[in-house]
C-alpha cells in the first residue's frame, strides 16, 4: 500500500505528535509498505529518507502552547507536487484542523484520506469558530481516528461527527530492554519535558523539591528538555539547586536508559495533554510513574492501576506521594510490574494493526466506489464491460 502522512508541527523541533507519526512510518515501512512523510522543516534539519521538507515552519501559538507550524501559498504549492508525485492509495493527516500542512493537504487532496485528531481542548472558541471555514476539508475526510477518548470528546462537541479511538504507540521492547546508567540510580527522581513550557509541570516540581530534600536530602531530580535552566532552579534555595541534574535534550537511547535508571518517573503537567506518550513510555521502561489526575493520564495509568496520580497542580499533594513512594521498594516494584503489563495494549503491534485496518477499510471503501460508478457509466452509455 502506498501511504502519504502528513505532519502538521516542525520536524525538527520534538514533540509526541512528531514522534507517534515518526514510530507510525518506521512500522509501516518494516511491514513492507511505501511510507512518505511531509513535513515543516527547516533546510539544514536532517530528515530520514522517507520525510519531505515542505519547508521551514514558523512559531504560532497553539492549544496552549507553541507550534511551529508551516502554511501559505509556497505550502499549498508543494502539498500538491507530494500528492501528484506519491499517487498514494490512502492519505493520514494528522490534527487537520491546525493552521498548517494538514489543512491544505485536506483542501488539495482527492481519494481515501483518514485524520487522527491529537487535541483535547474542552473549551476552544477559536476551533467553533473556525468551523465553517473547515467543513469542506473535513467533509472530505474518510475515516477519523481519536488518540483518546478526551481528543474524540474535543472533536465531537467542536466539529460534529465522531471518531474510532485509537492511543499512541511505543515500541515497547525499546525501552524495556535499555541498559540503566548506574550514575543515573539510586535515589533519582525523572522527569522529561521542555522546561519553559508551564504545562508540563516543572515548576510544580520545584514547588514540590525542598519538602522532598528536607525529608530526603540525597534524593536528586534528573530533568531531560530544552529551556533555561537557571530560570528552572530560581525559586530554590541555593543549597538545593545541587539536586538537580539538567540533561538537555537527549536522544531515544538516553531517554530509554534514563527511564529505566530512576526510581520514580514524574509527569506533572497541568493541561492540555490528550494522551500522554511519556507515561507509556515511562511504563514500558518499567519506571514507577507519579502523575497529575488529568483526565488523559488517568486514562493511561488505568485509573491509577499502573501508576500512581496526585492533584493537579498541587505541589504538596506531589511531595506526599513522591515521599510516600521514595520510602516504598516494594509499592515502587509492584507499580513498575503493573505497569509492565498493562502498557502492552500500546505496543505498535497492536496499534499499527488497528491504525492499518483502518487504511484497508477506507481503501476499499473507494475502490468500491469507484467500481460502482464505471458500472453506473457503463449502462448509462451501453458500454460493454472490459
Amino acid at each position: 500500500m502506498r501511504i502519504g502522512i502528513v505532519c502538521p508541527y516542525s520536524w525538527d523541533v520534538p514533540g509526541g505528535v512528531q514522534f507517534h507519526i515518526r514510530d507510525l512510518a518506521e512500522h509501516l515501512i518494516r511491514l513492507g509498505h511505501e511510507v512518505s512523510v511531509l513535513a515543516p522543516a527547516d533546510d539544514d534539519t536532517p530528515l530520514p529518507p522517507f520525510v519531505v521538507s515542505a519547508g521551514r515552519a514558523v512559531p504560532v501559538p497553539y492549544n496552549g502552547s507553541v507550534a511551529r507550524l508551516n502554511f501559505g501559498f509556497l505550502s499549498a504549492a508543494r502539498v500538491r507536487r507530494w500528492l501528484h508525485d506519491g499517487d498514494f492509495d490512502v492519505i493520514h493527516i494528522h490534527e487537520p484542523t491546525s493552521p498548517s500542512l494538514g489543512l491544505l493537504t485536506c483542501w488539495a487532496a482527492q481519494g481515501p484520506i483518514v485524520a487522527t485528531f491529537h487535541t483535547s481542548n474542552p473549551r476552544s472558541r477559536a476551533m467553533i469558530a473556525a468551523y465553517p471555514i473547515l467543513q469542506p476539508a473535513l467533509e472530505k475526510i474518510s475515516a477519523r481516528i481519536a488518540v483518546s477518548e478526551y481528543a474524540r470528546r474535543t472533536l465531537v462537541e467542536h466539529l460534529g461527527g465522531d471518531a474510532v479511538v485509537i492511543p499512541n504507540g511505543v515500541d515497547v521492547d525499546f525501552f524495556a530492554s535499555a541498559e540503566p546508567r548506574p550514575e543515573w540510580q539510586g535515589g533519582t527522581i525523572g522527569f522529561i519535558g521542555r522546561i519553559d513550557e508551564p504545562r508540563k509541570g516543572l515548576p510544580v516540581v520545584m514547588r514540590a523539591l525542598p519538602r522532598i530534600l528536607a525529608e530526603r536530602p540525597d534524593t536528586r531530580l534528573l530533568v531531560a528538555g530544552r529551556g533555561d535552566e537557571e530560570e528552572a532552579v530560581a525559586t530554590l534555595p541555593p543549597e538545593m539547586r545541587g539536586n538537580v541534574e539538567f540533561l538537555g535534550m537527549v536522544s531515544d537511547e538516553e531517554k530509554a536508559r534514563l527511564l529505566r535508571s530512576v526510581d520514580l518517573y514524574v509527569a506533572p503537567n497541568t493541561g492540555g495533554e490528550s494522551f500522554g506518550i511519556i507515561l507509556v513510555e515511562a511504563l514500558s521502561a518499567g519506571a514507577p510513574v507519579l502523575a497529575s489526575d488529568l483526565d488523559a493520564f488517568t486514562q493511561v495509568l488505568d485509573q491509577g492501576a499502573a501508576g500512581e496520580l496526585f492533584a493537579n497542580e498541587d505541589a504538596d499533594a506531589l511531595a506526599d506521594a513522591a515521599l510516600r513512594l521514595l520510602a516504598d521498594p516494594a509499592r515502587r516494584a509492584e507499580l513498575s510490574e503493573r505497569g509492565s503489563r498493562h502498557v502492552r495494549r500500546f505496543d505498535w503491534s497492536t496499534v499499527g494493526a488497528d491504525i492499518l485496518a483502518v487504511y484497508e477499510t477506507v481503501a476499499a471503501g473507494a475502490a468500491s466506489v469507484a467500481a460502482d460508478e464505471r458500472t453506473s457509466l457503463r449502462a448509462r452509455f451501453g458500454l460493454a464491460r472490459d
